[in-house]
């Protein structure tokens, strides 16, 4: 307490400096002129000057500074200063009127004069004033206190002054004394009782705003009111002349109202904030509130003194001292009747409180405690034995410091500590949280506020185990795998990034690894789900028990069948030895948990598992190492699964490029670089160009146009091409998916644009265009888009041809087949490309309408050289022709192949035998020649042998019939071949052209 008194005593320290020279200066003016007054001012005219004038000037100096004040202030306490300026206006003006009576006009001053008006004028206003600076009771009863005490003090201060003084003053001069000079002399004494009685009663009462100020204005009247009585006496009033010692104290008085506005205008300037108000009792307050209580009783006695003081002065007590006793003594009775039936009432307002008090605390459902400072419990509340287990007086007399857990009891008194030395006005309560011993021996979660008690503590203590536990169990459901009870990703990053800024920062070999479980889709399939949780849950005990227990690893499940372990390094600065070690924990992770597994019913299911691991390099991140891992770890899936793969730096170089390249071709469609090839497509009967088949490219900033397989391919390079299914669509397969989409709708717009150009412009040639199956029964593409793009650019249904390019088992045929007729009756011609690659092809024949078949390029490569290729070939287009359906030949690039395939009954073919895709200015060119010569032999052509020795001549004239066709788009490697340059067919697509260096 006595650091928070401290602390609250600071401002006024500061203003002390500030205030110090005004009081010096006031000093030095009183003491000065109250030496002059002693020395007799040196002349007797200076006297009469200074007696009259210098008080005169003294008293309107006040009535200006209280003036100033009132005005220009607001509140209760404004017509205090305004009547203090009033009264000292009036003594200014009487000691002007008596110094024109002596100093101007020379004479003595006549009783009565206009002087003694003004100086009778001072004491109301002053009256009033104090009035005023009274605090105000708030109940009847305390107004008619405040009466009978002011009463009181006149009363008894009226009985000693008469019987020592006034009625000698009564009775002076007989009956020959004027009657007016009379009442002024008993006017002045019986004023200044009255004042003298509202200064007494104003400092027991006076409000605590500007407390200085009003002491020093209480001071200023107390002084004035002194030397009137001093005045009054017959004694000094017969020697009195101006100037004498007399006149310094009215000028002290004087000049202490006058700074008494200062000092409250120093005060507010200085007064502490809100918050530091509140403060603690201190002995001077409890000190004025006795001597105010017994304030009636000194008056009493008072009274009393005056009366024994005549009686043993052997004078009789006259009427006036017998009334006034007789009134005073009324009055003590009647205050004494009123202060007993407010005693009563506030007794029985205290008990009603304490009732309630203690009611609040017996059933309150908190435990209410008292330590005394030195930490022994003087009050419990009987909640105790409900929420501890413990009876309340069995807890009072002990120390608090052995209920606390002991791991909690630190904390505890360091709050305490810091709470007790903070100001109570900045920081009046505080809270604690700690385990408590209960009754049973068991720690409850305890939760108190804190409150200061005369210099002990009051604890408000409730049971809040409940709640902690329930926070627990959020907080470790928040950070754990619901299914397997493994930490999750969120609370494994907390655990790196620990591990990376422990104690162990700088310990070698920490690392990371990424595990997946390769397989374990096929098994949530044929299995079931909750087969696969069991296996998850079976995986994450084996990854438990595999982790070095008490050394700091962990493991945790990120999300799917995805898991994670940390490995702290053990110090080992050799990194061959560190990552052998490594490597060698993972492979035996990679054994463990690719052991087959017991699931539902018994069944025995397998996966294997594929570990990425990545080491904590200096300065690397928490997010930046598990980053790595995860990189290696698609690296070993990409390798072929069931590996272990160590991070190295170019997987993020390849994972940077791949996302560089990415975005280059998202923003290629929307800037206008890709472009439109249209490769032709010849009758083999009679050369004749039956349709166009659209091919987009590329253009690279190089200049170099990649072909759709070419870029995706790029794109692509180093993907984890050995992830599930599963997961590819979700994360690799999304993206591809989504670009295939948009090239795809990109594709059939342009494409279908620019035929209805070439029809308007008089070449009515059908385009072919790819498209995914899935891309026609996917949700987000209009149902009837294809009519209206057709019906949008004005070209018959009949001039497009669809060529499905996939065979995804997950397109369902059934809504297929509906969308395909649906276009079929409307004129547009299905091609199915890709025929004779596999069952997929067979099955998409059986059940949806097909008008032409596209024969898979692999057929038609080797269909010169292999005899078993050349007889599937031959299958495969009699089953065309059977089905009356047309087929078309792909990647035909040798004349010889144009006489085989044209022999087994081919229809149609594409090729660089006959063109390469060509822009459009290329392909009107050709589509205006409107054929191209086709190869006829009349020698059967040799299966499994040699091949055909081909002319050089024959090769010059077919790139003399077709020389743009190598030029729009392609390089070197498609322009006319020498007869001796090839001995066995090209590997490569004639729609691909060659990767540029990335």
């Amino acid at each position: 307490m006595s650091a928070t008194g401290a602390v609250l005593a600071r401002p006024s320290v500061s203003g002390g400096g500030a205030g110090l020279l005004p009081q010096v200066l006031l000093a030095l003016v009183c003491g000065a002129y109250a030496a002059g007054a002693a020395l007799g001012w040196g002349s007797p005219e200076l006297a009469l000057f200074m007696g009259d004038f210098g008080l005169s000037a003294a008293a309107l100096a006040a009535a200006v500074s209280c003036l100033w004040y009132g005005r220009a202030r607001s509140g209760r306490l404004r017509p205090a200063w305004l009547l203090f300026a009033a009264s000292s206006f009036m003594a200014a003006l009487g000691n002007g009127v008596w110094g024109w009576y002596e100093v101007v006009l020379g004479r003595p001053v006549p009783s009565p004069s206009a002087a003694d008006f003004c100086f009778l004028l001072f004491a109301p206003p002053a009256i009033v004033g104090m009035l005023v600076l009274a605090k105000r009771p708030v109940t009847r009863a305390g107004w008619i206190c405040l009466a009978l005490d002011a009463w009181l003090i006149a009363g008894s201060l009226l009985t000693l002054s008469w019987s020592l003084a006034l009625a000698h003053v009564a009775q002076f001069g007989g009956g020959g004394e004027p009657v007016a000079r009379r009442a002024f002399s008993l006017a002045y004494p019986l004023l200044d009782i009255v004042l003298i009685s509202m200064v007494v009663a104003v400092h027991f009462r006076r409000s605590s705003a500007n407390r200085s100020a009003i002491n020093t204005a209480i001071a200023a009247f107390a002084l004035t009111v002194l030397c009137d009585a001093l005045f009054t006496s017959p004694l000094l009033r017969e020697h009195y002349r101006s100037g004498q010692i007399l006149d310094a104290g009215w000028f002290a008085g004087s000049i202490l109202l006058a700074y008494a506005p200062w000092v409250a205008r120093r005060e507010a300037a200085q007064a502490p904030p809100a918050a530091a108000i509140r403060r603690p009792a201190q002995p001077s307050r409890a000190t004025a509130g006795s001597l105010a209580a017994l304030a009636p009783y000194l008056a009493a006695a008072v009274c009393t003194l005056g009366i024994l003081y005549n009686v043993m002065d052997g004078r009789p007590i006259d009427g006036v001292m017998l009334f006034t006793a007789c009134a005073v003594v009324l009055a003590l009775v009647v205050r004494q009747a009123i202060m007993l039936l407010d005693n009563i009432t506030l007794t029985q307002e205290l008990a009603e409180k304490e009732n309630h008090f203690r009611s609040l605390v017996q059933s309150s459902s908190d435990v209410i405690m008292i330590a005394a400072p030195t930490g022994i419990l003087r009050y419990v509340s009987p909640a105790a034995s409900g929420v501890y287990g413990r009876d309340a007086d069995e807890l009072v007399g002990s120390e608090l410091a052995s209920l606390i857990h002991p791991e909690d009891l630190g904390s505890v008194v360091h709050e305490v500590r810091r709470f007790l030395a903070a100001s109570p006005g900045e920081e009046p309560t505080t809270r604690i949280e700690c385990r408590f011993r209960s009754g049973s021996g068991d720690w409850l979660n305890v939760e108190s506020t804190i409150n200061r008690h005369h210099g002990g503590l009051i604890f408000n203590s409730r049971d809040v185990t409940e709640r902690v536990r329930l926070q627990a169990q959020l907080q470790h459901s928040a950070e754990h795998d619901p299914l397997t009870d493994l930490p999750n990703r969120s609370l494994f990053t907390k655990q790196v990034r620990h591990a990376l800024a422990g104690r162990r920062r700088t310990d070698a070999g920490t690392a990371v690894l990424f595990i997946d479980l390769d397989g374990f889709k096929a098994v949530n399939d044929t299995v079931g789900h909750q087969a696969g949780d069991e296996l998850l849950v079976q995986a994450a005990r084996r990854l438990q028990e595999s982790v070095r227990s008490g050394s700091g690893d962990c493991a945790a499940r990120l999300g799917g069948d995805e898991f994670a372990a940390l490995i702290l390094g053990d110090g080992d600065r050799d990194p061959a030895a560190r990552e052998c070690r490594i490597l060698e924990i993972a492979d035996r992770l990679r054994a463990r948990l690719s052991q087959p597994y017991q699931v539902v019913g018994g069944t025995e299911v397998r996966v294997a598992a594929s570990i990425g691991v990545a080491f904590a390099e200096p300065g690397i991140g928490p997010g930046e190492l598990m980053r790595n891992a995860d990189l290696a770890m698609y690296r070993a899936k990409a390798a072929g699964k069931n590996r272990v793969e160590l991070y190295a730096p170019q997987m993020q170089a390849d994972v940077t490029r791949r996302a560089e390249f990415a975005t280059r071709l998202r923003t290629a469609l929307h800037d206008g670089e890709f472009v439109l090839l249209h490769q032709p497509v010849v009758e083999l009967g009679g050369g004749r160009i039956t349709a166009v088949a659209a091919q987009p490219r590329w253009r690279s900033a190089q200049g170099i146009l990649f072909t759709p397989a070419e870029f995706l391919r790029v794109a692509d390079s180093g993907r984890d091409s050995g992830r599930d299914s599963a997961r590819d669509g979700g994360r690799g397969g999304g993206e591809d998916a989504a670009r295939t989409a948009e090239l795809a709708r990109w594709t059939l717009e342009a494409a279908v644009e620019q035929a209805a150009e070439r029809r308007r412009d008089g070449f009515p040639v059908p385009v072919c265009v790819r498209l995914p199956s899935s891309r026609l029964v996917d949700k987000s593409m209009p149902p009837k888009s294809v009519e209206t793009l057709l019906a949008r650019h004005g070209l018959p249904s009949g001039a497009l041809i669809l060529e499905l390019t996939d065979s995804d088992p997950r397109v369902p045929l059934d809504e297929l087949e509906h969308r395909l007729s649906a276009l079929r009756r409307l004129g547009v011609r299905i091609a199915l490309d890709g025929f004779g690659s596999g069952y997929a092809a067979i099955r998409a024949l059986r059940r949806l309408p097909i008008d032409m078949l596209k024969l898979d390029r692999g057929l038609v490569e080797g269909v010169v050289e292999s005899s078993r290729l050349h007889k599937i070939t031959s299958g495969m287009l009699r089953i065309a022709g059977d089905l009356g359906m047309q087929s078309l030949a792909e990647g035909v690039d040798l004349p010889e192949q144009i006489v085989a395939l044209r022999a087994m009954g081919c229809t149609h073919a594409q090729g660089t035998a006959f063109s390469g895709p060509l822009d459009e200015h290329r392909l009107r060119r050709a589509l205006n020649r409107g054929s191209y010569p086709v190869t006829r032999s009349e020698s059967p052509v040799l299966v499994g042998g040699p091949l055909p020795t081909r002319h050089l001549g024959h090769i010059a004239a077919h790139g003399a019939a077709h020389p743009a066709g190598h030029g729009a788009g392609h390089g070197a490697g498609h322009g006319p071949r020498r007869a001796e340059s090839h001995t066995h067919p090209p590997s490569r697509s004639n729609t691909e052209t060659p990767v540029p260096p990335t």
